[in-house]
């Protein structure tokens, strides 16, 4: 872990420099610019930890692949999820060492998401902060083509935002042929694209309460539905759900914007959609109580919290701000600590960082 904590260090510092060295916006949500050498480190730093890393989760059984499977135009083409296939092919021809597509993929991934960071984060420094001591730095590392597919569609955030709906459509489109479960943005698209706090929030809500408690017959027929799919394989996986723990992390936020929901929204106009997606990412994370399968379609979503988290703090009179912003700090870091020493005892491996 000593990597991470030292991660966690730099980039925070880094991200602060480039916040307090930044020049003024006159366009935009936000009302500065943070300072762009200083935020091309923290990318850097995040790049090479994860980009040069041979272990976490997955990582180990896409090295494997990658030296086993030699693709060709016709089988990336007619494979599953054929654009991160013919990625792969793409960097066979250059090299057969499997670091470099797992460096490629991280630098893909975290370049897109610190890019959205740095145009719609309040606070530049805490956004990255939270990015990693929330745990969706580490899962970047596992589950990997699902991620990346998941950056491309936070990078489309500028679409959605502004209701670009084909634009944003063709992004999906294109994430989903590296993972195929992108699909559900596009009915999403149209469900978050409405004021956050009506009806219709305490309906989404009351749904995913209906299914926890009704979990073993809507289970039953939800896995009927993708019986068919590659999908279907997980019906049969005897796991526990979701840590709690989880669940009150990502729903703090939202209580927070509930209570300052009018002040917020005058503030940072595109608020209701973010809102809205946080919202979807704790319905999520209830229903993966029952089976934390679906947790794994909490990557699409739990991006939109670094974005919220930092605004909240507007919110709170200025005098409060300063706590407020040490106390979600603490907070998070004790998450980490927990999930990932405790909890998991996470280590990080490499042939070329050794800490």
């Amino acid at each position: 872990m000593t990597v991470f904590w030292l991660t966690i260090a730099m980039t925070f510092v880094l991200g602060l420099l480039a916040r307090m060295t930044a020049a003024p916006r006159p366009l935009g949500p936000l009302p500065i610019t943070p300072n762009k050498p200083f935020a091309f480190l923290v990318i850097a730093i995040m790049v090479l930890v994860s980009g040069l890393r041979n272990g976490i989760g997955d990582t180990y059984f896409y090295m494997y692949s990658y030296r086993l499977e030699h693709y060709t135009l016709l089988t990336a083409m007619f494979g599953e999820d054929f654009g991160f296939n013919l990625l792969q092919m793409a960097l066979q021809q250059i090299s057969d060492d499997p670091q470099l597509l797992i460096f490629f993929v991280a630098m893909v991934t975290n370049v897109l998401i610190i890019v959205v960071l740095y145009k719609y984060a309040r606070l530049f420094e805490l956004s990255v902060f939270l990015y990693i001591t929330s745990g969706q730095y580490l899962v970047s590392m596992n589950g990997i083509r699902q991620f990346l597919a998941a950056s491309f569609l936070f990078a489309a955030s500028k679409f959605l935002f502004e209701g670009k709906w084909k634009s944003y459509m063709l992004v999906v489109l294109f994430a989903s042929t590296i993972h195929q479960s992108a699909l559900m943005l596009i009915p999403i698209y149209f469900v978050v694209r409405r004021q956050a706090w009506t009806y219709q929030t305490y309906l989404i809500l009351a749904l995913a309460v209906l299914f926890v408690f009704g979990y073993g017959t809507l289970s039953d027929i939800l896995f009927s539905a993708i019986q068919d799919t590659k999908y279907s394989e997980y019906q049969n996986l005897e796991t526990n759900g979701a840590n709690g723990l989880r669940v009150i992390v990502t729903a703090a936020p939202l209580v927070l914007a509930y209570l300052g929901r009018e002040k917020l929204r005058q503030i940072f106009p595109q608020s209701d959609y973010v809102v809205n997606l946080c919202l979807i990412n704790v319905v999520v994370m209830l229903i993966a109580t029952q089976q934390w399968i679906f947790a794994r379609f909490s990557i699409y979503f739990g991006l939109y919290s670094l974005i919220l988290i930092p605004w909240l703090l507007q919110v709170f009179v200025p005098r409060d701000r300063k706590l407020v912003y040490y106390a979600i700090m603490l907070c998070y870091l004790f998450y980490y600590y927990y999930e990932n020493v405790i909890s998991l005892n996470i280590r990080y491996t490499s042939d070329y960082i050794k800490l």
